[in-house]
């Protein structure tokens, strides 16, 4: 029997791959898009005449609950959010509207709707902020640091009360930085591996970036949505931690990018306290463990695989583009 899976979020990096995946497993594919967002389907281009998509908006309970009713989804994945830190502290209403408030509106449209449907909600390591213990484990408190992380945390537990208060089926999965070549170029790892290939090609003489010493969680977002899956396809409901279980430092990163393109970067990059986040998080490092037993995941990217993966990428991409 086919499955339905509707997706929010279709048209971002973990959208676009979770689409994939779906359509691999013989899904009916449903991607819930902002009007304003509708124009922006690069990343789903390919799979476009797979995936159907509905408008709906985290901000309108009607909307979601309209395309819920429309699609009668098996599975929902909720990948929609305001999901740039730095971008939540200039937009913290906007951010709690979106990530926080706009769970609460979908599990309402799910209980009213389609409440035998699985959900499955993105969490993420930033509502642990500055934890007491290393690496966190489902059990370890949450302290959020910025607005994004107080609006998931709220998501997250919203998650909860749904499950625990009216049967849902219903997931948190707490998704430590992932990466891949669909990575918005905002984002420090993309940064990264995009100056490298612009001076590799000679398009560029210099990286600037903050803290070379921050350290991170990183894993690969195919590695992270096939967690996502697994987590709606187990007989009883429950939230994991989804990471790499390892840490490296932006150093790092910039040394494993520079050096697959054969350039030292100390030629190239210098520090900038511009790019300093206020209340820098440090050793936010998950622990896989109970991921590993009960769903026997674990991660097929390396860190130096997830680096050269997107370097390679980026480097066809822009001699592709004529540079």
């Amino acid at each position: 029997m086919t499955k339905t899976a509707l997706i929010t979020g279709l048209t971002g990096q973990d959208g676009s791959y979770l689409a994939e995946f779906l359509l691999a497993k013989n899904y009916q594919v449903y991607g819930m898009v902002r009007r304003s967002s509708s124009g922006s389907l690069e990343r789903v281009r390919h799979v476009a005449e797979q995936v159907a998509v509905i408008s709906g908006d985290l901000l309108d309970q009607f909307s979601l609950m309209d395309a819920i009713e429309e699609t009668q989804p098996d599975e929902i994945y909720n990948l929609a959010s305001q999901s740039y830190v730095p971008l939540s502290w200039t937009q913290p209403a906007l951010t709690a509207e979106y990530t926080a408030l706009g769970v609460s509106r979908l599990l309402e449209a799910i209980r009213r709707c389609k409440p035998d449907s699985r959900f499955y909600q993105a969490s993420s390591s930033e509502v642990f902020g500055q934890p007491d213990e290393s690496p966190q484990t489902e059990r370890t408190a949450f302290r959020p640091r910025n607005p994004y992380g107080v609006a998931k945390a709220y998501a997250h537990w919203m998650t909860v009360n749904y499950r625990e208060k009216y049967g849902l089926y219903a997931c948190c999965g707490i998704t430590y930085t992932h990466e891949s070549p669909r990575r918005g170029q905002e984002f420090v790892f993309r940064k990264v591996t995009q100056a490298a290939a612009k001076i590799k090609l000679g398009l560029a003489q210099e990286l600037k970036l903050g803290n070379l010493e921050a350290r991170r969680d990183w894993c690969h977002a195919q590695d992270a949505i096939r967690a996502m899956w697994l987590m709606l396809q187990q007989d009883t409901p429950d939230d994991y931690i989804i990471a790499s279980g390892e840490t490296h430092s932006v150093r790092e990163l910039v040394q494993c990018a520079f050096d697959y393109v054969g350039l030292s970067w100390e030629d190239y990059v210098s520090m900038d306290p511009a790019f300093y986040r206020p209340d820098e998080a440090v050793q936010l490092v998950g622990s896989i463990e109970k991921i590993q037993a009960q769903l026997h995941w674990q991660p097929n990217y390396s860190f130096q695989q997830l680096v050269q993966s997107m370097v390679d990428h980026d480097l066809k991409a822009l001699s592709q583009a004529g540079y």
